[in-house]
């Protein structure tokens, strides 16, 4: 008899694994309390795959051998308690297609940069000749590609949502680029309970794996004494050198693991900023250690170029530069966004408040921001932090205003920076609708 997979979410994970549960032998069921976007439901119908939407049958649920929870139903949801209770095990998209596939996995993890990391990390192994997918919270699916392709390596993008649902998932290299408080509703507004979700990544490594982390992070220092696993630790930094990993000296990145050594000037670097200074030693540790060729990964490492709503320059109109910035969703993304730029900003910020502590921008909005523009439902936080500190700060609802008022408030040599410090559901759909929003915005100006 068949064993029943019941997926609850009907988006890139839920269709992924619903399409992997099929061609493993499961009888699967999708289930979504939404609307089912007309991308999937036309894919499930192609599929013949049974599902659901606007609701969740418990008829149909609560008889399943196995749950995939998707990324983002938080484990409050009343179906899911009550499959908890009924003793249904409950996994994620990434725990269920990692038992499908003997391909060798690099796991990408951390409050900021993971993104970055991830598509860095992709394109060096990618332009150094390995059969390589690409992941997680980016691109396609994870459990789409191991039912339907052949590679031998994954570049995963993994989020703290993730990993909460994971038994046996073992990456061969895990990284992990930073911690700072983020998503905290999800994590009864405990930090440890957020930091405990990160460090799963390493939880099931053995001794011949890694574990790439930053040295420089206060969190991750702190919980390395605590850290599960048993893969070799390497770190890396630009604050001191390290006897093995990466860090930064005389203005290069320098790399040292399995005794080679990787150098590089900091200016030949494609990413530029000093957040991608980190980013690029991990993506460069991750390459050493497959023994990719240095010219390789250099060439890589330089001809790489700032991916969408990340920083990406928009255009100049009448010499006031607009910035893209929508993925900074927390408030240390928004801080690497500030401490970037050497200009006057005019900062366009706000959206869903996950229990931001805006203090340690302090400093950088007292210094660079002339002007605020508040583009939320709800802007009473910002206000509070900020009010005294910056002469305008003004509120609107929609795109279209906030890119209207931040240029008739700037004069040629401003920076408008899109960097929200917050989540983006109260307007938009998510960060790449708000990102498209205000690119469109800009162009229309």
């Amino acid at each position: 008899m068949k064993k029943r997979l019941v997926i609850l979410g009907a988006g890139e994970s839920g269709f992924g694994t619903a399409v992997l549960g099929l061609r493993q032998g499961y009888d699967v069921f999708v289930s979504d309390i939404g609307k089912v976007k007309e991308h999937y439901a036309a894919k499930m119908r192609e599929w013949k795959i049974e599902y659901e939407e606007g609701k969740h049958t418990e008829d149909k649920i609560l008889n399943a051998d196995l749950v995939m929870k998707s990324p983002g139903i938080p484990d409050t949801v009343p179906i899911v308690q009550k499959i908890r209770r009924a003793g249904i095990p409950v996994v994620s998209e990434i725990e269920f297609a990692s038992w499908f596939t003997q391909a060798k996995i690099v796991g990408i993890t951390g409050s900021n940069g993971k993104t970055t990391t991830t598509a860095l990390t992709y394109h060096i192994l990618k332009n150094g000749g390995l059969n390589v997918g690409l992941g997680g919270n980016i691109g396609q699916s994870f459990a789409y590609q191991v039912a339907m392709c052949q590679y031998d390596y994954y570049v995963l993008e993994i989020s703290s949502f993730q990993l909460d649902d994971i038994e046996k998932f073992r990456p061969q290299v895990a990284v992990l680029t930073n911690i700072t408080p983020d998503h905290l509703d999800r994590y009864d507004y405990e930090l440890k309970n957020y930091v405990r979700a990160k460090f799963n990544i390493t939880r099931n490594q053995g001794p011949d794996d890694y574990f790439v982390y930053c040295a420089d992070d206060p969190i991750t220092a702190q919980y390395m004494t605590t850290c599960p696993g048993a893969a070799r630790k390497i770190p890396f930094s630009q604050e001191r050198e390290l006897p093995e990993g990466g860090y930064v000296k005389d203005n290069h990145i320098i790399i040292h693991i399995n005794q080679n050594q990787f150098t590089m000037s900091i200016q030949e670097l494609g990413l530029t900023g000093r957040h991608n200074v980190y980013n690029s030693l991990a993506a460069g540790i991750v390459a050493n250690v497959y023994g990719l060729r240095k010219e390789q990964i250099r060439e890589s490492l330089a001809d790489m170029r700032s991916l969408e709503h990340r920083m990406e320059t928009v255009a100049k109109i009448r010499n006031i530069e607009f910035i893209n910035d929508s993925k900074a969703t927390n408030v240390n993304s928004a801080w690497y966004a500030l401490e970037s730029i050497n200009k006057p900003i005019i900062w366009i910020a706000g959206g869903v408040d996950k229990g931001n502590d805006y203090s340690v921008l302090e400093p950088l909005v007292r210094k660079k921001v002339k002007a605020m523009i508040c583009l939320g439902l709800d802007n009473t936080k910002l206000h509070a932090a900020f009010g005294k500190m910056v002469d305008v700060i003004i509120n609107v609802t929609s795109m279209h205003d906030a890119v209207r008022m931040a240029y008739s408030l700037g004069v040629p040599g401003d920076c408008v920076l899109l960097s929200p410090a917050c989540a983006s559901f109260d307007l938009f759909e998510n960060y790449e609708d708000r990102g498209k929003k205000f690119k469109e915005a800009v162009i229309q100006l």
